[in-house]
């Protein structure tokens, strides 16, 4: 077998069934080999950046990893924006580069770089090959590492690609965790049943079905609040499980949040910080008199944390509901009128099928879309953990190819949009069932609010040439029927109330632009 054999081989057999492409010369025998072993499937995205976002997509929805081929150290530049977000959101990735010959590299070739010290910008996981016989080995530890909630990054030159490689059978891939502590839980359920004011704060895998059924558990005995910051990797909602409150993004609504709490536990999430520094806001978002536990550190199981504390605390197995649970969404009492940003997400909120997947990137105009969807049926939402913008649609794009019996609708700002809009491409290439619903006010609105608060008029000359989308207007509607992909524009809720349930009907990827 050659090498580039060996790695998809060795890959397929790891449980990677997907992977986002975008190659060169220095990666063509990979691409054979993935015509050899079509366990794989290979799917081209116009710009490396879709590769990487929609490789985060799928992980964060599927637990499993997904492979993007990228083309030296200037393709894995372009990637990197949403690598980092995959890292912030613990999402399994494994990227592959291919790299120059090893003979060659001292030659100093133009697209030469030191792929290694970019990977470990917003890589946890980072190796280059020593040579043919190692590649087998490699990408099982990628694949390994990438289980845990890493992004795995793996560098192999094209010389070794090309050579004879060994392979060696494959091992179940499986994640392992460490175990749970004792002492901490047992810390928490003191703080828990001191009868003073506290919360729970969920991140990572608490924020799935066995992690919100625990904490649900942790409230019925404890009575605390449970919380999650303000960007949730991947959340489940809606239905009949437990409502949990988002840390608002502007720290003063923060503060105001989280300044009565006594006492915090975390599972699966970090203490809070504010997104910028702020004069005169403290960066940290709790006080040093605030009691801080943490019950799971990076390597444990959350689920199994949040699980162990509830059988601490003596919880119940089935909580009731508590007074004040989200309320189902009245899907009768839809507004009308010119759409404004709080009618887009009540349109959403009451049309949304059970079981979709909300890819949230709408950024200023969907701050209303959390509490307008607490009640809505059961569903899964993303959002841009690490604050990349862009994210959206190449995410879409990837849960929708990890779940293919699924809706996906993405929840887009105009602005974020248009950093991956080649993504719409690969949407209409593949068939995908996403919802494409443009949050188009033709600005950067979020900067805009940011000069605002910062006591700088937004109306100045260069204020509105940096924050202003227009003129010339983006034409979406012409943007995404030239990528291939059924498009409409609405300025009414009524409008977009009926185009929306239009594109949930049919199959295919669908673009509604909203114009604000």
């Amino acid at each position: 077998m050659t090498g580039a054999e060996v790695l998809v081989r060795a890959a397929m057999e790891r449980g990677i069934a997907v992977c986002f492409a975008n190659t060169g010369t220095t990666e063509i025998p990979l691409i054979a080999a993935l015509d050899k072993y079509p366990g794989i499937r290979a799917v081209p995205c116009l710009f490396e950046g879709v590769c990487t976002a929609a490789a985060d997509g799928y992980g964060r929805v599927s637990g499993r990893p997904a492979m993007a081929l990228l083309h030296l150290g200037p393709g894995l530049a372009n990637g990197t924006a949403y690598l980092h977000n995959a890292r912030r959101a613990r999402a399994p990735l494994v990227n592959l580069i291919g790299e120059h010959a090893s003979w060659h590299l001292p030659n100093d070739p133009p697209l030469a770089m030191d792929i290694e010290a970019l990977a470990a910008v917003a890589s946890d996981w980072k190796r280059t090959s020593a040579g043919p016989e190692t590649l087998s080995r490699d990408m099982a530890e990628a694949v390994a590492a990438a289980l845990r909630g890493c992004v795995s990054t793996l560098i192999v030159p094209n010389d070794f690609q090309l050579a004879e490689a060994p392979f060696l059978p494959a091992k179940t891939a499986e994640t392992f965790f460490d175990p749970v502590s004792g002492d901490a839980i047992e810390n928490a359920v003191r703080l828990l049943s001191s009868g003073r004011k506290t919360a729970v704060l969920l991140g990572g895998r608490a924020l799935r079905l066995g992690g919100l059924n625990a904490a649900a558990r942790v409230r019925a005995a404890a009575g605390c609040d449970l919380l999650c910051t303000s960007f949730p990797a991947f959340i489940e909602r809606g239905g009949d499980l437990p409502g949990v409150r988002r840390i608002p993004y502007f720290p003063e609504a923060a503060l105001d949040l989280l300044s009565p709490y006594e006492g915090v536990v975390f599972a699966g999430a970090n203490e809070p910080v504010t997104f910028f520094g702020y004069p005169g806001i403290p960066g940290k978002l709790l006080r040093e008199d605030q009691e801080k536990i943490f019950i799971w550190t990076e390597g444990q199981d959350e689920i199994a944390s949040l699980e162990a504390l509830a059988d601490g605390l003596g919880a119940p197995q089935s909580p009731a509901r508590p007074r004040g649970y989200p309320k189902a969404v009245d899907r009768s009492a839809l507004p009308s009128g010119a759409l404004t940003p709080e009618k887009v997400c009540m349109v959403l909120a009451a049309l949304q099928p059970e079981d979709v997947i909300i890819v949230d990137e709408g950024l200023t105009s969907a701050f209303a879309y959390w509490d307008l969807s607490a009640g809505a049926p059961g569903h899964s939402l993303m959002s841009v953990s690490g604050g990349a913008i862009g994210y959206g649609m190449p995410c879409a794009l990837g849960a929708a190819l990890a779940c293919p019996g699924k809706k996906v609708i993405n929840l887009e700002a105009d602005g974020s949009g248009l950093y991956t809009v080649q993504a719409l491409w690969t949407q209409a290439r593949e068939g995908v069932d996403v919802t494409t619903l443009v949050c188009s006010n033709r600005s950067y609105r979020i900067v805009e609010m940011e000069l605002i608060r910062s006591g700088i008029d937004p109306g100045g000359t260069a204020a509105m040439a940096l924050t202003h989308l227009s003129p010339p207007v983006v034409n979406w509607v012409a943007l995404a029927k030239g990528f291939g992909v059924e498009a409409s524009a609405c300025s009414t809720a009524e409008d977009l109330a009926a185009g929306l349930s239009r594109a949930l009907a049919e199959p295919g990827p669908h673009l509604i632009e909203m114009i604000l």
